[in-house]
């Protein structure tokens, strides 16, 4: 197995950014799918996979949530990138000639002012570094792309405009997921740890309150819960969580014992080091 880094997306996307930041000597895979990315670790192809799971400005990212808790790969790190988009267009491009501009449906709406106050119409595109390398070849200066700084670099086109972002506190998280880890114990994780779960809780009154309320007796700090339907139902079936802190942890092991009091399933993503970004937004 080489030390090769999945991730969805094409070259210069943001993803690529994070798997050259995280592990800057491996290898960096580009997939068209996530599951592609997924299937990429599973089969040994690649050590590990970079997925975007939520954005500061448009949430959750579709169908990680679904796919996570199905999957034996485990989270074993995380990563926070700050999210930058230029605008691009082919060499000798003036801002003026542009008419439409590319991008994936997310990078769009993260740049309505932008793209508003130049009178452009938005195009969706399946990919930020994608849209560039169309852009790229269609060699027509009155379309152009919204895409991450590397990917101006990549595709030998122009850099309109900088820092094009509504909000300059435009920030993904990511996870790094490895095949059938172990949980690393509470020695091996000295610092700082956040533990990421799903469950399923019973079909009795106020069973979420109930769930949950251990956490909150125990001092822990739950900084995530998403609830998602499975299976075709019509109601939040499964909830997905973060808390900081180790399962070791004796407020943790109370916790999870009343969790599990109220539930029908439980399953741990990953146990995994606290980012330092953590700490800036504490």
């Amino acid at each position: 197995m080489t030390d090769a880094i999945a991730y969805q997306g094409e070259p210069g996307s943001n993803s690529h950014i994070a798997c050259t930041e995280v592990r800057p000597d491996w290898e960096a895979v580009p997939c068209a799918s996530f599951e592609d990315a997924f299937a990429q670790v599973t089969s040994g192809q690649a050590k590990l996979a970079m997925i975007p799971i939520d954005n500061s400005i448009a949430g959750r990212v579709a169908d990680i949530h679904a796919m996570l808790p199905n999957t034996t790969l485990q989270i074993i790190e995380e990563h926070f990138l700050r999210i930058r988009f230029s605008l691009l267009g082919i060499p000798g491009t003036s801002i003026d000639e542009a008419k439409e501009v590319h991008s994936h449906i997310h990078a769009l709406g993260q740049c309505r002012k932008l793209i508003r106050e130049l009178g452009l119409k938005p195009v969706i595109a399946g990919d930020t570094a994608g849209s560039a390398r169309e852009v790229s070849e269609w060699k027509d200066p009155s379309k152009v792309s919204l895409a991450p700084p590397m990917a101006a670099e990549l595709y030998g086109l122009d850099v309109l405009a900088r820092d094009a972002e509504d909000d300059p506190t435009n920030t993904t998280r990511f996870v790094v997921l490895a095949d059938k880890q172990p949980i690393p114990s509470r020695e091996e994780l000295a610092g700082r740890a956040v533990t990421s779960f799903v469950f399923r809780v019973r079909n009795v009154p106020s069973a979420l309150y109930k769930a949950l309320g251990g956490f909150a007796t125990n001092g822990i700090n739950m900084t995530r819960l998403e609830s998602y339907m499975v299976g075709g139902e019509f109601a939040a079936t499964m909830f997905m969580v973060d808390v900081e802190g180790h399962p070791e942890d004796t407020a943790m092991i109370h916790a999870f014992e009343e969790l599990d009091f109220f539930t029908t399933e439980i399953r741990i993503l990953g146990v995994y080091p606290a980012h330092p970004f953590r700490l800036k937004t504490a």
